[in-house]
């Protein structure tokens, strides 16, 4: 049972188009593409040769997961306690994360003839690459975060039930504050060779800021992503008494399983309408008012008319009037990371009464006759914004947003 409203007082992030809050809005705002050709690795062989990777020259803390979600927490926590004070009483890091057991890069040290054992432990401890624990809980050990940490592990959910997660602990006065998000990198031989086995990337390598292009005629599939997106929650009535900024409270979340298919959605998107209900009614809210929707939009040829579907099923006669975004067509698909890093897409439209435009969206399929805001932003006043998270094994998340007014 809630027993407080729950707040968004700070946002940090690194996005292949953005690594800030600021950038990354201001970036989607623009209809700035961070897809190109693949650079962390040799990829000419494969049928996939493009991905939207974070560009980054600051420091490094292990591998590419924790490094994005150091700087990404770094970020929040320093705009958080910005007004001088800390959030109040004790906190918890909730984490969507990826789900390698090795960093590939050491794992191809330890086949070489000549791989000496490291001299340190935790040189030894950097050979795993188990985000699972190792990104949740370097966080947790940073920010002298004792309660035990939430890890999710549901793919392209992750990142927006570990908001979810934590907004609960809030609302429901188990924990004061909770630092979630997500982190996520598959660029890696691994991730793009297995990616490409289950034919869900694109292969639009010639012109990569041309893909991916959700809800299109001729979509092909999803562009690889990878960052990090993480947010501080709060008690409404700790931030204002500690002069905390407010910049969304998190009014809904709801969560399904479809138990359907492993890489492809119910034909009647069954789990996505569950999904968006229950985020609905846990925020006591009705389909007339919700103003924009931030789609999962991956851009592969089952779940773009599933989702168009689902809307439908939802919003009834109104959902031709909701616009719709696609973050994805900006930053590709950051797997357990894109909820996060959808989330903070939509909080940065909201605050800006702003949706920002799906890119590539030339020649809409026919199943897909919603309004998706095709290439360019528009002005549009939003109070309450969804945000959509739809992943493999038919696990949905969705979060509402809303401006606090009162």
């Amino acid at each position: 049972m809630k027993q407080h409203r729950v707040v968004i007082t700070a946002m940090g992030c690194l996005m292949p188009n953005g690594n800030s809050p600021e950038e990354f809005g201001d970036a989607l705002v623009a209809g700035r593409s961070g897809a190109g050709p693949i650079t962390t690795f040799d990829a000419s062989g494969l049928p996939t040769t493009i991905a939207a990777e974070v560009k980054w020259d600051g420091p490094w803390t292990g591998d590419r997961k924790m490094t994005f979600a150091v700087e990404a927490a770094r970020q929040a926590w320093e705009r958080a306690t910005a007004c001088g004070s800390e959030p109040r009483g004790g906190g918890r890091v909730s984490l969507g994360v990826g789900l390698e057991i090795f960093d590939v890069a050491k794992w191809a040290e330890m086949k070489l003839p000549d791989f000496v054992l490291p001299e340190t432990l935790a040189d030894r401890l950097m050979t795993l690459h188990m985000p699972a624990d190792l990104s949740a809980h370097k966080l947790s050990h940073i920010y002298g975060l004792q309660a035990a940490p939430r890890v999710m592990i549901s793919t392209c959910a992750a990142g927006a039930d570990a908001i979810g997660a934590a907004y609960h602990d809030v609302a429901g006065g188990r924990q004061r504050w909770a630092m979630a998000g997500g982190t996520d990198s598959e660029v890696n031989p691994i991730g793009i060779t297995a990616f490409s086995k289950l034919c869900t990337l694109s292969t639009q390598n010639e012109e990569p800021e041309k893909a991916p292009k959700p809800f299109s005629r001729d979509r092909d599939g999803f562009v690889m992503g990878e960052g990090a997106g993480i947010v501080i929650l709060e008690r409404l009535e700790d931030a204002r008494e500690r002069g905390a900024p407010i910049l969304a409270e998190v009014a809904g979340f709801g969560s399904s399983l479809d138990a359907f298919g492993i890489t492809e959605p119910h034909p009647e998107g069954r789990g996505a309408v569950q999904a968006m209900e229950r985020a609905m009614a846990d925020a006591g809210i009705g389909p007339d008012e919700v103003d924009a929707i931030n789609a999962h939009a991956t851009g592969t040829r089952l779940n773009d008319p599933v989702e168009t579907k689902a809307i439908k099923t939802v919003f009834g006669e109104r959902a031709g009037k909701i616009p719709i975004q696609a973050t994805k067509s900006m930053i590709g698909h950051l797997i357990c990371a894109a909820g996060a890093a959808e989330a903070i897409a939509t909080i940065e439209c909201l605050r800006r009464n702003k949706v920002h435009p799906t890119l590539n969206l030339h020649d809409p399929d026919e199943a897909c006759d919603l309004d998706y805001v095709p290439l360019v932003a528009r002005d549009h006043p939003t109070r309450v914004a969804m945000c959509n998270s739809f992943g493999f094994g038919g696990m949905n998340a969705s979060l509402i947003f809303r401006k606090v007014e009162d």
